[in-house]
């Protein structure tokens, strides 16, 4: 039976998403006061006679006529036709507190978002503020509520833990007598994390009672480990351990599947022995320690046991910032505190990627804007020497494949990072088709976040991987290792690929403010995963060594 409850609901969503749409405001308007009305009633409207129903203040004969027709059908065709013309992302930020219709039409039909990630990525590119109705406060606000509403899916990116996951261990290790060591997602450096794993010495009983002091939930009890969550649904979970197999635990549970049942296979694994460190289980088995970043594939063993394991590249290994944006476009930050920030953190340049005109939800450059922003980098420029900024763009990638300036604009830069950020609805051999033609201009660059893909909220567009690679190694395109965050786009799983191709990779932080600077610490640990070395990567080149490729960048145009 239909319920009173149910009708309302169907007249709100209706009247809210009419007012999204654009529809006409009166029939809005008197969707949401039937809905008013409809929620008031303490009679079941499935219990009145049908004449009765037109006599109820504040139902017209329209609302009437649509309460008939749920009450016969359960349906209301109405709700159902504009529901199928709005995208599922646009339905979810209603549930988003602070952000009613009229901000959800304008974030969806003038900034072109349509999910919550992109939203919440929009926020932490200081986009909204560009837009009349949403100061810096409601910004914030609607990050956090966003932030908030995606904790409690139970999944995180790893960035977001990571200051959690730090202070817990230093909680345990400070309060109880037991052994703590950090292992699983954690450990390996995922992108994504579903659970805080360490391995302890600590008893089950201990660890239960002193969690539920912490306001943890029990969740998960086996014999040979615990799970909790608290109340921001994230999950930690304790593998039980004794000094005697501390070790191979940690092993175990610091693999993937694949890679541990490889290493079962190669070694015969025993995980009876004792072992004091963890260096001691490869040392008794005659193979390269392989850090546990690396525990992915199966090749790493194989590459383990001739000692050919590479010299992965760490964070002090970045000497240049690559891709940032300032006021000029959509940043928090001026060029010259970018470039002060840089500095600070002892890079020898700054490369300023704004966006381009097509960028218009982000406030991207004009040609004459273009012009003014390259004096201002050459002021600069003679005040900070040898620190030096780099006239750069983040130029869209149109819908035909082209760039977003005419030529002699784009000759204008030292380095042009080519990206898609519209119509990113594209079949696989669309997307084939736009990037190869970017990739082909001789002014790109760089060929920034790959896919387009959002963690946890936007898969990305569909491309064949080996087609675009191949594509960059040919025409001489570095690949951008996105190191925001929600992006850590190129997937590290595809690095490898491009190294064999001799691509250079380029851990740029895409950073919209100072503290995005540091950002490039997540791109480096993706990074490690995939086993890149520090001249793989081109943000990794010292001021002289950039001065030289923007010099081959600028040949390649001739």
């Amino acid at each position: 039976m239909i319920t009173n409850d149910e009708i309302s609901d169907s007249f709100s969503l209706l009247a809210k998403l009419m007012d999204i749409h654009g529809d006409n405001p009166f029939k809005a308007k008197s969707y949401a006061a039937a809905a008013f009305s409809v929620d008031k009633l303490t009679t079941p409207l499935s219990e009145m006679n049908q004449k009765d129903i037109f006599s109820i203040k504040g139902i017209g004969e329209s609302a009437g006529n649509r309460i008939i027709e749920i009450l016969q059908t359960g349906r209301l065709q109405l709700l159902e036709d504009i529901i199928s013309k709005t995208p599922a992302g646009i339905l979810e930020m209603l549930k988003i507190k602070g952000i009613g219709p009229k901000k959800i039409a304008t974030i969806w039909k003038e900034l072109e978002i349509e999910t919550l990630g992109e939203l919440l990525y929009a926020c932490n590119e200081n986009r909204l503020t560009l837009y009349k109705g949403f100061g810096e406060k409601t910004q914030q606000n609607i990050k956090e509520s966003i932030e908030f509403y995606m904790g409690a899916m139970g999944r995180y990116l790893y960035q977001q833990v990571e200051s959690f996951s730090k202070e817990l261990e230093n909680i345990l290790k400070t309060t109880l007598p037991f052994s703590f060591q950090l292992t699983g997602e954690m450990r390996r450096q995922m992108e994504i994390i579903d659970s805080i794993d360490w391995v302890t010495t600590a008893n089950a009983n201990d660890l239960i009672h002193f969690m539920q002091s912490l306001q943890f939930k029990l969740i998960e009890e086996l014999t040979t480990s615990l799970s909790f969550k608290n109340e921001q649904n994230i999950t930690v979970k304790f593998i039980l351990a004794d000094l005697k197999n501390f070790q191979a635990r940690l092993f175990e549970t610091s693999c993937s599947e694949e890679f541990l049942m490889e290493w079962n296979k190669i070694t015969k694994w025993d995980n009876q022995l004792f072992f004091a460190h963890e260096e001691d289980i490869f040392s008794t088995y005659n193979i390269c320690p392989i850090p546990t970043c690396q525990r992915e594939s199966t090749t790493i063993i194989h590459q383990a046991i001739h000692n050919d394991l590479p010299n992965l590249i760490e964070k002090d290994d970045i000497a240049g910032i690559i891709h940032a944006h300032s006021t000029w476009s959509d940043g928090g930050n001026s060029l010259a505190e970018m470039a002060a920030a840089a500095m600070a953190k002892g890079m020898q340049y700054l490369v300023i990627s704004d966006h381009s005109k097509s960028a218009f939800y982000a406030n991207g450059l004009s040609a004459e804007r273009i012009l003014e922003q390259h004096k201002e980098i050459a002021a600069i420029n003679q005040k900070l020497s040898p620190f030096k900024i780099f006239k750069s763009i983040e130029s869209d990638i149109l819908n035909d494949g082209s760039l977003d300036y005419p030529d002699e604009i784009l000759a204008s830069f030292d380095v042009v990072i080519a990206s898609v950020h519209s119509n990113l609805k594209m079949s696989e051999e669309k997307a084939n088709a736009r990037l190869l033609k970017a990739i082909e201009n001789k002014y790109t660059s760089i060929l920034g976040h790959m896919t387009g893909r959002l963690l946890l909220s936007r898969a990305g567009y569909p491309i064949n991987h080996d087609l675009i690679i191949d594509a960059c190694a040919a025409n001489g395109v570095v690949i951008e290792l996105n190191a925001h965050p929600r992006r850590l786009d190129i997937d590290w799983r595809w690095i490898e690929k491009a190294i064999k191709k001799k691509v250079l990779i380029s851990i740029n932080p895409d950073a919209h403010t100072i503290d995005g600077l540091d950002d490039c610490k997540y791109g480096v640990l993706v990074a490690q995963k995939a086993g890149l070395a520090k001249n793989q990567n081109l943000s990794s080149f010292n001021l002289k060594q950039f001065e030289q490729f923007v010099q081959l960048q600028k040949t390649k145009r001739n």
